[in-house]
């Protein structure tokens, strides 16, 4: 044969790479579809989309170079994603069927499941009712077996063809960083159109990818209306958002209802009410809380633990001030990078501006650099429960996980170089140890890497931090998940990611490693040469903030939190008024040994009404007093979540057993 054609032939050729590292040559222009049928009928079955060379692909996309293919199947996260973001696709169209002239914005995929932003002709509103002929009509959808096919259009076209879309054509104008799920990159606009029989096809905006058919979409629900702003912004219009949930098979879908219910049943937001915990005075304003004495007894419980597990592992204890000046946060790059999420300033002593602080970390520096530090003062652990203010939009205000003033409990660590190894695998060791303390168990580690183009320092500096971390990481034997270009802009880091009780995933405690701060405010200690040298910042949120955590914990306990951190860890109910002193003796023999105990008189109520109430607030010990109690120094002792009382139980017994569940964290 020809050279010449030989060489045709090889150049038609091209190498694919699985996630195995195997490597297989198949024709240029093979798509993944191709890809998945030569590898298994069970695989080709299962594709719903792929990774081509990490960029998301359909599964009809054509190939046509060397690369590193990975097919997406349902049973994946990124399977469920593509279900999700597909899924609000066909609900997007059965709207617009059923609510002909109803405007359509945005419909991610998100966290278990997806919405869709809508605004209908005449201001008219979803009610729940609504959910149900929207669900059948997708279900008529889905049974239809509609292709999803893509298309390239430029701008003007794109414009064109959304020209009665206000929302996609604003998309479509400002192609921000918001609307990356919508758009594709530069100039090319993607649009995906489902052929429908007897109408023209509904054609969305969207960067894809999509299943290849809307047979391929696994079990879903619609779950609730809700209003939301457009861009989150109260000043733009008041949009319809439907949520909804997907996932590959109906046990999955069964088993996340069943999980939506207790989540519901845990809300924090409604324990806090039945419960006496916090609250959200309107007077106040939004995001802002005021704790109840119960809730106010938990957190103190909460802090005074933390403060004793901070002393014995070395810190120092500082405050700072609410508000300053803005040039320190001109200087820490605060107002460059973090400006939208801080109150407007305030203007005093003849126009100079103040900030409330959205950050502790500047005011930690500041205490460093007060003086010359030496080599032997390092590593520096400073720590401060210190309260900051962030300006959140209403429509993201939720309840105390999402706040706009907060408590964190901040460390700063100034360090050596050759210290930031074993300081961050410590450190890693003392957030997991005191998070376990408060009864979570089940984690694994994300690590955050440089976000490009929002980022200050040298690709060196971040590549020594994000390996440090890495190390530390790897070494509390723990799954270790990579965030790509999630750093904050000073530094990469590692967040502990917990599961609760119910299985739902929580961001946590934070480590970052930053190179940068020490910089911008010429931070120096002096080394065993007697030369100046920059010190290394690492800062450490625990609980994050005081606020959240403490809304993760009801959540965790369903509002039955451990003996040792209940507000009340045994109320003391008389039978009749004649047992009333024996009822106090109780109350202060507890009291005096350091328990949070209350007495609830036969005045109140009956005694089954008032046994009744006490399991209502989830006491741990209910315990009733009587004549034989009276006369023998006993108690019956109630617990939490038995059937069976005890009855007789000496007093110095029930002390003793109530001691042991506080010193086990029980």
């Amino acid at each position: 044969m020809p050279t010449g054609i030989v060489a045709a032939e090889m150049a038609d050729r091209i190498k694919i790479t699985l996630p195995d590292g195997s490597q297989r040559e198949y024709e240029s222009g093979t798509t993944p579809a191709e890809i998945a049928a030569s590898i298994g009928k069970g695989l080709a079955k299962a594709a719903l989309a792929a990774k081509v060379d990490g960029e998301w692909a359909d599964l009809d996309r054509a190939i046509d170079h060397d690369a590193t293919v990975a097919i997406v199947t349902a049973d994946s996260d990124e399977g469920r994603h593509v279900l999700r973001h597909s899924t609000a696709h066909v609900m997007a169209q059965a709207v617009t069927d059923l609510y002909p002239g109803a405007k359509y914005a945005i419909g991610p995929a998100i966290a278990d499941g997806f919405y869709y932003d809508f605004e209908l002709p005449d201001g008219a509103h979803f009610a729940e009712d609504d959910l149900a002929r929207i669900e059948a009509r997708m279900q008529e959808i889905v049974a239809a077996d509609q292709r999803f096919e893509r298309e390239e259009v430029d701008r003007d076209a794109g414009l064109a063809l959304f020209a009665d879309q206000p929302y996609k054509v604003e998309i479509i104008e400002r192609v921000d960083p918001e609307d990356s799920s919508e758009v594709g990159e530069g100039q090319v606009i993607s649009v995906y159109r489902n052929p429908r029989d007897g109408d023209g096809p509904f054609v969305d905006l969207c960067r894809g990818p999509h299943v290849p058919s809307t047979k391929r979409l696994g079990a879903f629900k619609l779950t609730k209306v809700a209003g939301a702003y457009w861009r989150g912004d109260e000043h733009r219009p008041m949009l319809q958002r439907i949520y909804g949930t997907a996932w590959e098979s109906k046990a999955a879908l069964d088993a996340h209802l069943h999980q939506l219910e207790e989540a519901e049943r845990r809300d924090h937001r409604k324990l806090g009410v039945e419960l006496d915990l916090f609250s959200f005075p309107p007077e106040i304003g939004s995001g802002l809380a005021v704790w109840h004495p119960k809730g106010g007894t938990v957190r103190r419980v909460m802090e005074d633990y933390s403060r004793q597990r901070h002393e014995q592992g070395g810190y120092e204890f500082v405050n700072s001030p609410h508000i300053t000046k803005e040039d320190l946060f001109q200087t820490s790059g605060h107002l460059e990078w973090f400006a939208e999420g801080m109150f407007p300033p305030m203007e005093l002593d003849e126009g100079t501006r103040y900030y409330l602080k959205p950050m502790n970390c500047p005011f930690h520096i500041l205490i460093y650099r007060h003086t010359l530090r030496s080599y032997r003062e390092l590593p520096l652990r400073l720590f401060e429960f210190g309260s900051v203010y962030r300006y959140e939009r209403s429509g993201v205000v939720h309840g105390l996980t999402r706040v706009r003033g907060m408590t964190q409990d901040d460390a700063h660590i100034f360090c050596t170089k050759e210290q930031m190894p074993d300081e961050l695998h410590s450190l890693l060791e003392f957030v997991l140890s005191l998070l376990r303390d408060f009864g979570l168990e089940d984690f694994y580690l994300e690590l955050s890497t440089k976000p490009e183009g929002k980022a200050i320092g040298s690709d060196a500096d971040w590549a020594e931090g994000t390996e440090a971390l890495r190390r530390a990481a790897d070494a509390m034997d723990l799954e270790v998940v990579m965030d790509e270009g999630g750093g904050a802009f000073y530094g990469p880091k590692i967040s502990v990611q917990a599961r609760d009780a119910i299985g739902r995933t929580w961001q946590l405690s934070t480590l970052q490693v930053d190179f940068q701060l020490p910089q911008r405010f010429e931070l120096e200690y002096v080394g065993t040469d007697n030369e100046r040298h920059q010190p290394i910042m690492i800062h450490r949120a625990l609980f994050g903030a005081i606020e959240r955590f403490f809304a993760i914990l009801v959540e965790h306990y369903a509002g039955a939190f451990p003996t040792w951190l209940a507000p009340v860890q045994a109320t003391v109910l008389p039978v009749a008024d004649r047992h009333d002193a024996y009822a106090f003796r109780i109350v202060d023999r507890l009291k005096a040994e350091g328990f949070r105990a209350e007495l609830v008189d036969a005045a109140a109520d009956s005694l089954g009404a008032r046994v009744r109430r006490a399991k209502q607030e989830k006491v741990p010990y209910v315990l009733v007093v009587g004549d034989e109690d009276a006369d023998a120094g006993t108690v019956g002792v109630n617990r939490r979540g038995s059937d069976q009382p005890e009855r007789g139980v000496a007093v110095d017994e029930f002390v003793a057993q109530l001691a042991g569940e506080v010193a086990e964290k029980a």
